[in-house]
Parts: structure tokens; sequence; C-alpha cells
């Protein structure tokens, strides 16, 4: 039974050539082959790898673009939290800042927004006005580290756009930060 199957097998394939070499020469008059749609026989070619004879170091050059992404690698996702009721930098927020300071010399022509968040507690007022004096405290130790202060515009969300949604210490502590985002 296998034999007749392979052999059914083999004699489709055959059919199946057959069938597709017609088609191919169909559009031919006489059964002539047209010289024009016929391609000349390509040879064979082994193609030969030279291996150097020494290592061969490669550096490779990273173009580094001045997007979000960018800054947010090269400074720890371009935050900075601040304490309950502070506007005051701890000194995590300032190694954070010293980072978007030297990416944001490197890369002069671009320009940011620096958002200042709050968490849920007190009036909107009073995080608005909080949320401004978070802004212009990383705006203006970013300026103290070389920046233009003209490519650095500020805005306060207070409360208005929290990271984390919920209650308690642990999300709020999350809210209370200034974000600088590239234009």
């Amino acid at each position: 039974m296998l034999k007749k199957m392979n052999g059914v097998k083999y004699w489709a394939l055959i059919g199946a050539i057959l069938l597709l070499g017609a088609c191919a020469n169909s559009n031919t008059k006489t059964g002539e082959l047209d010289n024009a749609s016929v391609e000349p026989p390509v040879e064979k070619q082994q193609e030969v790898i030279a291996k150097p004879t020494e290592d061969v170091q490669v550096e490779t050059v990273m173009v580094d673009p001045a997007t979000q992404e960018s800054l947010d690698m090269a400074a720890d996702n371009a935050l900075v939290y601040f304490g309950y009721d502070r506007y005051d930098l701890s000194s995590d927020g300032r190694s954070g800042l010293q980072a978007q300071a030297a990416w944001l010399v490197a890369h002069a022509d671009v320009k940011v927004t620096v958002e200042g968040h709050c968490d849920e507690r007190g009036t909107r007022e009073y995080n608005l006005a909080l949320g401004d004096r978070r802004a212009n405290a990383v705006k203006n130790y970013l300026v103290a580290l070389g920046v233009d202060p003209s490519r650095i515009h500020t805005v306060s969300y207070g409360k208005e756009r929290p990271a984390v949604t919920g209650t308690g210490e642990s999300v709020w502590s999350k809210n209370r930060r200034g974000y600088t985002r590239v234009n």
C-alpha cells in the first residue's frame, strides 16, 4: 500500500511540473520561444568567503536621537520625586537632574517642559501652586548645571494628572513628582 502511495505522489508531481511548463510556454505563437522573453542560463557560481587572518574589531557608533525615550534612558525616566508638601530637591533628585542636564547639554537644540505634579491631598489651587514651585525647582537646578533657561518651559498640573490612582502613601509618593518632557 505504501509503495502505491509513493507512486501516486510521484506521478502527481510529474503532472504538476508538466502543467506548469505548459503554462509558461502558452504565450508563444508557433511553439517557438520568443527570444526577448528567454533569459540566458545562469551558471552556478560558488561564493568564496575569506576569513581574516587576524582579529578585526568593529566599533559600533550609536547616534543618540533627541527623543523622550533617549532622555528617559539617560536620566532614569526623567522623574524627580518630592516629599509631602515639599519642593526642595533630594540627593536622588539632584543626581537624576545631573544626568538630565548632561543629556540636555549634549542635545543643545532640544527644548523641554518640566511638569510639576502633586498628590490628591489639598485644594486644587494649593496643589497648582505647589506643582509650580516643584517645576521651577527642577528648572532652576538644570539652569544652574548649564542648561539655557530659554530651552526650559514649566507647567503645573497640580493633582490633575496622577501617575498612579488610589490612596495611601505608596500611591501619593509616586504622584509628587517633577517630570521633564521633550517638546
